[in-house]
């Protein structure tokens, strides 16, 4: 997550935000009056931008999920969705009470 910043902060602390993004791999968005106007990256994510590569080699988060299924075989599956539909056959869920 970027950190953002307004445009008078990012002036009057340039230093430290352009050693922020160099070294330790921040990526500071500047703000004035509540709308992006720049970014600051360091030299390598800039170079990863222009070249057009990927940020990272393997997909984080949900997109991990996807091939992960991948490495399942079709019985291992099945056994796995019948579980599912078991367990949800079993759910009678729960009462709510309206006030």
């Amino acid at each position: 997550m970027a950190k953002i910043v307004t445009a008078a902060h990012a002036k009057a602390h340039l230093s430290a935000l352009a050693s922020a993004a160099a070294y330790g791999d921040e990526r500071i968005i500047i703000e004035r009056h509540g709308k992006p106007l720049a970014a600051l990256v360091s030299v390598s994510d800039l170079e990863r931008l222009e070249s057009g590569e990927v940020a990272a080699s393997r997909p984080q988060g949900a997109l991990a999920l996807v091939g992960a299924w991948r490495e399942v075989n079709d019985e291992d599956m099945d056994s796995l969705v019948e579980r599912i539909y078991t367990e949800r056959g079993k759910d009678t869920g729960r009462s709510v009470q309206f006030i």
